[in-house]
């Protein structure tokens, strides 16, 4: 199975301002730029957006121009699909702006990921939880349920590529069947696994006795 962390932004190693910067630091004006972005919806706020996230990941974080272009690229069918949808219904500033924001959100979002280790943003997240525990929510397990969110997306897309790869050399990827079926067993045995190993570790939900 090859690796895809990087399609969520796996935390890469630097000696950066950014990198030890608190969570909080890094969230607050994440937040901030893509509320604002999105708020004032205009190219201008756009240009601007993409020329602080630009900044903070060449300067800030001291990552290259293939890290923040990386993204992107994954993205490409999305961007396409949505910015020629915008271009013919609203024109060709409409779409950039569209587009642009969206550029902007996620490579913002992907920044704080990037420059902070799983386990340091995982641990924020379970504090930021705390104030709802009176409410019903479990922090920690909200953490677990995190924590394997972000180790099995990366797992079932690489199942989906490998299922793909395999049809196109059996010359099967029109056939539905042979790039959904391998999928779906994955998927399956991979969730069986998971819950094995947290029953091991008693983890797994259990009905409470009074």
């Amino acid at each position: 199975m090859r690796g895809h962390a990087s399609l969520l932004g796996a935390y890469v190693e630097r000696n950066s301002l950014l990198h030890a910067a608190p969570l909080w630091a890094k969230f607050m004006p994440v937040a901030t730029l893509s509320v604002l972005v999105l708020m004032l919806n205009s190219p201008f706020a756009t240009l601007v957006g993409l020329g602080l996230v630009v900044l903070g990941y060449l300067v800030g974080a001291r990552l290259t121009l293939r890290e923040l272009v990386q993204p992107l690229l994954r993205m490409w069918p999305l961007i396409l699909i949505l910015g020629a949808f915008q271009w013919f219904r609203s024109g060709p500033e409409t779409a950039f702006t569209v587009v642009g924001n969206i550029a902007v959100c996620v490579l913002a979002a992907l920044l704080v990921t990037l420059t902070t280790q799983s386990q340091r943003l995982l641990d924020g997240l379970v504090f930021l939880a705390r104030p709802l525990r009176p409410l019903g929510v479990d922090p920690e397990r909200l953490g677990l349920t995190i924590a394997l969110m972000l180790r099995s997306i990366p797992y079932l897309v690489g199942a989906a590529e490998d299922s793909r790869d395999a049809a196109r050399a059996r010359g099967l990827e029109r056939n539905p069947r042979a790039l959904i079926l391998p999928v779906f067993i994955g998927a399956v045995a991979y969730a069986h696994q998971t819950g094995e190993a947290l029953a091991a570790r008693g983890l797994a939900d259990s009905d409470d006795d009074g």
